[in-house]
């Protein structure tokens, strides 16, 4: 039977669980349940701390899991990643106080806070920059304020927050980071676990895609399919109306506003979009 480790609480444990459902899995209805078992598909669920859950794929006791880039990384455990699964973004960021003018160099010597000493260590490692990584659980942004710390490392969106404690950003992201599927090292990758990570990307690209339907005169058939080359290549049926053709392709989501502005202007009409649910590419 597939042990597989999930987050526990949090967002990231809400989004695994939504995916896996969606994968055919089953999941648990009740919040405080730590196991279950899915005997259709031979798997069992573990439901963990999302930062304990490197630690337990890379020691052999679980197979596969999910958790963040990041704290795979400040885990420093040697479990790989699989997959990214495109949920659970987010940026690491330095910020010093505003008038500042730093770079990361400037950064030798000085003290930096995090809340991921592991990460910010490594990053800095491969860097061959020496800094005093300064460890903190929570309220990062106030300890250059509070005299902790020189600079800070951490998770940024708008960067709101690092502006109301007099923080700025500077120099590039130190990880762009988001949900992975992980598996523990130097194994041979059994049958289940690759029924898994056949299942999650099929749920990852049906996200990530739509299926757009048109219909297209030949003399534009060449400027429609451009715009729509699919995965690997448009599908073209011939229409009962002579010199018309119907296209279907695999479209970016987030493109498919713009695709259908341009296929209008080249001529295409009946455009449809469709959702769809799953898929194995």
């Amino acid at each position: 039977m597939l042990k597989v480790a999930i987050p526990n609480k949090g967002s990231l444990s809400d989004s695994s669980v939504a995916m896996l459902r969606e994968a055919g899995y089953r999941q648990r209805t009740d919040p405080r349940d730590l196991t279950l078992i899915d005997i259709e598909n031979d798997i069992e669920f573990y439901y963990l701390r999302p930062r304990d859950i490197a630690l337990y794929v890379a020691s052999g006791e679980l197979e596969v899991g999910i958790t963040g880039r990041d704290l795979l990384i400040d885990s420093g455990a040697g479990a790989e990643e699989i997959l990214a699964l495109d949920f659970g973004k987010s940026t690491f960021r330095f910020a010093a106080p505003l008038g500042t003018t730093l770079s990361e160099s400037d950064l030798a010597g000085k003290r930096v806070a995090t809340a991921y000493p592991g990460l910010v260590a490594a990053h800095f490692a491969k860097s061959g920059i020496s800094v005093d990584v300064v460890r903190l659980d929570g309220a990062v942004e106030s300890s250059v304020r509070l005299g902790v710390a020189d600079a800070i490392a951490d998770v940024v969106s708008t960067g709101g927050t690092l502006r109301q404690a007099g923080l700025a950003i500077f120099g590039e992201p130190i990880l762009n980071s988001e949900a992975i599927l992980i598996e523990r090292p130097t194994t041979t990758r059994s049958d289940e676990v690759d029924t898994l990570l056949r299942r999650l990307q099929g749920v990852v690209i049906a996200r990530q895609y739509v299926l757009v339907d048109y219909d297209v005169q030949s003399q534009f058939l060449d400027a429609a399919c451009a715009l729509t080359p699919g995965i690997e290549s448009p599908t073209i049926s011939p229409l009962q109306r002579s010199d018309w053709n119907a296209v279907r392709a695999m479209v970016k989501r987030s493109d498919i506003n713009r695709i259908m502005d341009d296929l209008w202007r080249v001529g295409a009409r009946g455009i449809l979009v469709t959702d769809i649910h799953a898929c194995r590419l």
